[in-house]
């Protein structure tokens, strides 16, 4: 990997860091953890996609999208503990892994005290890969879609 490549990772991940972690978004609530994750986003149903099921999801959302020059292109929070993301083709696959523990990072700023759920959607809209946050460990584990 050229020095550009790893540099590029690095500005892109830090940059995304650094955007989440200085933005505010706040409220708890109970969640009920036996909700289904989707493998895929329905395409029909796709332009009806609201960025989050609360104010706060929605605001946070919003945020994303607009603050990712480019790298996001669509975004959703539901239930204050999942982080629907639509990568957009300039990102590489290289990068995902990258882009997911910067998104978990500042997701954990804004929903604090909760384990969370990021899942990143190829620009087709199939998963491709889920970030788990456990608030015990403050872990995140990573797993490929099938």
């Amino acid at each position: 990997m050229s020095f550009l490549q790893q540099g590029r990772k690095i500005i892109i991940a830090l940059s995304l860091v650094l955007m989440l972690v200085f933005t505010t978004a706040c409220g708890s609530k109970t969640i009920d953890k036996t909700i289904a994750i989707p493998t895929a986003i329905n395409q029909s149903n796709y332009a009806q996609l609201e960025r989050g099921n609360s104010a706060t999801g929605q605001e946070f959302g919003n945020w994303v999208v607009t603050t990712s020059h480019g790298l996001i292109k669509d975004a959703y929070v539901r239930d204050r503990d999942k982080l629907g993301i639509v990568i957009s083709p300039q990102v590489k696959p290289s990068e995902v892994k990258d882009l997911a523990k910067s998104l978990t990072q500042g997701f954990r700023k804004n929903f604090p005290d909760r384990d969370l759920k990021i899942l990143m959607y190829a620009p087709d809209k199939k998963l491709i890969l889920t970030a788990i946050y456990d608030t015990q460990s403050k872990q995140i584990e990573y797993q490929q879609a099938a």
